[in-house]
Formats: C-alpha cells, structure tokens, sequence
C-alpha cells in the first residue's frame, strides 16, 4: 500500500473541515468549528489499481497558527488549496498557502489541486470568484510547475452537496503517483550513470 502525506490548506472557514469529512464519508455538518493547529484523518481507496492510503492533515487557517503548520507540512507530498468562492480574499490569499507547502514540506514543489468551495453559493453573489478565475489560477500554478512535470487542476466543490469532493482527492492521487514514479526513475537513472 502506498501512503500519501497530503495538506489541507487555505484560509479560515473555507470549508476545508466540511471538505475533508465529507471524503471520509462524515456528511456535512453547517456548524462552523475551528480547526486548532491540525486535524488528522485516514482514508484508504484505489487509485489505477494500486492501493493507496491517504493521510489527510487539515491545515487550520487562521493567522496565529502559522508557526504550528509549518511542523504539519513535513512529509507532504501533495496538497489541496481551497478557496471560498463567495469570500474574494481567501482567494487572493492563496498564493500564499502554496509557498507556505512548498517551502516547508522538505521536497519542494509537489502536486496540488485547488478548489473554489462552496460552488452551491454559484450565482447568489455579486463578488463571487468566477469558475474562471479559478482555472486561470491553476493555470498559472502550472506554469510554475512544468520542471516537475505535473499540472495542477482546479475544481468548483461543494461540501454541501458532495460537488467533486472524491474527483478532488482522486486527481490529486493519479498525479502524487505519477509525480513520485518520475522522481524515483530520475534517481535511479542517476544511480546509473558510471562515476568519474
């Protein structure tokens, strides 16, 4: 069984708690909760035939807890960034988790997806961040991304409603899986290589 380390990241009050109990089969619960440095969960599926156990951290968002997130980051070798489609600043903020990840995980530049949650809200709101707004950013991530060979996807989710919450996390699966492969057939050709 391959276990993945992967981040919940984001602002406060996102919905990355409802996100992640909702995957783990939890349901959706209205009342809000802060999440205190981290929360923890477990959950085993099939990616492309292969077995894999993710270890989802949920990543509490407010601004004093960033010095504890930086011990939770150790190990990730994927995130998910989420954004709150009705909130415009929490996604403006999201470069800012993605550097956080990247700087503090030990590896680098990993995979990620990124989701505009609370799509339910799509349409109600005058200040809404636009499906495209979201794409544009993925995008642009991908952009930063083309040297480790992956791209990064985005996704309108609700956790209300269930909207592309297991595509979320099996899209981030597929590419943790193929991002790990070429790293390992880099190494190993490396191994390879005759010492001078």
């Amino acid at each position: 069984m391959v276990v993945l380390k992967i981040a919940l990241l984001g602002d406060g009050a996102v919905g990355k708690t409802s996100l992640r109990r909702r995957y783990m089969g939890e349901g959706f619960d209205k009342n809000y909760q802060l999440t205190v440095g981290a929360d923890f969960s477990m959950k085993d599926v099939v990616i492309d035939g292969r077995k894999v156990r993710f270890q989802i951290w949920d990543l509490a968002g407010q601004q004093r807890f960033e010095v504890v997130r930086t011990a939770y980051y150790r190990g990730a070798i994927g995130g998910i960034l989420v954004y709150d489609i009705s909130r415009p600043e929490t996604f403006f903020n999201s470069p800012k988790w993605i550097k956080e990840l990247w700087k503090h995980n030990e590896v680098g530049v990993v995979p990620v997806v990124v989701l505009g949650n609370k799509a339910d809200l799509r349409g109600l709101l005058p200040t809404e961040i636009t499906y495209e707004q979201g794409v544009a950013f993925a995008n642009q991530l991908t952009r930063l991304t083309q040297k480790a060979g992956f791209t990064v996807d985005y996704f309108d989710t609700s956790a209300k409603t269930g909207l592309n919450v297991n595509e979320a996390f099996e899209n981030l699966g597929k590419k943790i899986i193929e991002f790990s492969a070429r790293k390992r057939a880099v190494a190993e050709r490396m191994e390879e290589r005759p010492r001078i």
